[in-house]
């Protein structure tokens, strides 16, 4: 049997710069140092934009997004994730829902994973689910250099 439905995945990790609010989860927190790209720095609107992108198996965020685009320069997260839906519901896919699990010490997604979710939810058109975790003082994200996130995305094809 053959099924309508196809899965994705997507990661991006960002390290922590020197200054300027950080873009996370489609929210602007404050108190916590900018995430540096070539974007906003969300890495969960990326790992999100790549999780969908591989479902449809549409290439991945960087052929859309990448350092090689200026015009891309800065771009937000929420941004990122509406070009993609439009581009791949154009394409013919209906996008079911995503899940994302942001990994790092800062900031606290629980205390504003409701808000994180309305908007991601609004901005792809279907529902986002935000969670969060720590690696227990490993790695880079433990160090507190950065953040990562890990995505999954689940799509009907045409």
């Amino acid at each position: 049997m053959n099924s309508k439905l196809r899965t994705g995945i997507g990661i991006d990790a960002h390290q922590f710069g020197d200054s300027g609010p950080l873009a996370l989860a489609g929210l602007v927190w404050p108190e916590t140092k900018k995430l540096v790209g070539h974007s906003d720095g969300d890495a969960a609107a990326h790992a999100i934009c790549d999780a969908v992108l591989s479902a449809c198996q549409l290439g991945d965020v960087g052929s859309f997004f990448g350092v090689d685009k200026p015009e891309t320069a800065g771009i937000s997260g929420c941004e990122m994730i509406k070009q993609v839906r439009d581009f791949v519901v154009k394409k013919g896919f209906e996008i079911n829902n995503v899940a994302v699990q942001i990994i790092g010490n800062t900031p606290n997604i629980s205390s504003r994973r409701d808000e994180a979710q309305l908007v991601l939810t609004e901005s792809l058109g279907a529902p986002v689910s935000v969670s969060g975790t720590t690696t227990d003082l490993m790695g880079f994200t433990g160090r507190g250099e950065g953040v990562s996130a890990i995505a999954t995305a689940m799509v009907q094809i045409p």
